[in-house]
This record gives structure tokens, sequence and C-alpha cells, in this order.
């Protein structure tokens, strides 16, 4: 977010007047990374950004209908490492 920031020549101050994020939260954020997920994605927003994470946010096809199919694939799934016939 900092390089995208500095790309699009942005102060933080000026993007925490943008994305309503507080400074104070934003340069906890580029210097620990660690940001609530609304003001990151503020921050997504300001910077057009966004798009990236609702991409990666959609399904990915497995396709279930129950609690019962996620423990069922779970239960049919070898091993990585170590399995033998």
């Amino acid at each position: 977010m900092r390089d995208l920031r500095l790309e699009k020549g942005l102060t933080q101050e000026g993007l925490s007047k943008r994305s309503g994020v507080s400074l104070s939260s934003l340069r906890k954020f580029e210097q620990k990374g660690v940001i609530s997920l609304e003001s990151f994605l503020k921050l997504a927003m300001v910077l057009g950004n966004l798009e990236r994470f609702v991409e990666a946010s959609k399904p990915s096809g497995n396709n279930f209908t129950s609690i019962d199919d996620v423990l069922n694939k779970k239960e049919n799934k070898r091993p990585e490492r170590g399995w033998r016939k």
C-alpha cells in the first residue's frame, strides 16, 4: 500500500483525508502491517486497488451444499506426504 500511495503522489496525510482512515492508523499500518479490515478496504478503494481484493475473495470452485460435503471431502483426501498404498 505504501508503494501505491507513493506512485499516486500522495502523502500519508493526503491519503488519510481522502480515505477517512486516521493518520495514526495509516502510519501504524505502513510501519507494522496492522490495520482493521474496514480501514484496509478504504485505503485500497482510494488507491484504486479494491478490485484485486474483491476478485481474491470470490469462491474458488468448491460448491459445497452442506457441512457434510465439506467433511466428506476432507475425510477422502489423501495425505500429501508419506502416503503409501
